[in-house]
């Protein structure tokens, strides 16, 4: 356990756009939800979870870019090159745009197979196969 990722903590401008988001992906993903309350709700599997807040109005004024100092992307696991797919089927379906559509799944490089998009907050996700 040394080194693992105990939680990871993300601040969202719409706490329940952006749980309906990240639930179905995370429990496609084989989290299960973990602690919920009024201003967060988090996911855990295994010994990691994911945490959202909703940010305070205060600092709603500046949006999160991934191109500024900070969190650039997720990077998730897949189990499976179908998984993956199945993945891209449905973020098609809830109309999730697919970034780097002409390169898909191949973005990433030739030996690389994954999905990349973005959640709510424009948070750049990636789910790769092994």
């Amino acid at each position: 356990m040394k080194g693992m990722i105990h939680h990871i903590e993300i601040y969202v401008s719409n706490l329940e756009t952006s749980t309906a988001f990240w639930g179905w992906l995370l429990e496609e993903l084989g989290y299960n939800v973990f602690q919920e309350w009024e201003n967060g709700q988090s996911w855990k599997i295994e010994d990691t979870y994911i945490v959202f807040v909703q940010v305070e109005d205060r600092f709603l004024d500046v949006a999160y870019h991934r191109c500024r100092v900070g969190l650039n992307h997720l990077a998730f696991h897949a189990t499976s090159r179908e998984q993956v797919d199945e993945l891209t089927q449905k973020l098609r379906q809830k109309e999730i745009r697919i970034l780097y559509e002409d390169k898909h799944p191949f973005a990433g490089g030739k030996d690389y197979y994954a999905v990349y998009f973005e959640d709510p907050d424009r948070i750049k996700v990636e789910v790769v196969a092994p």
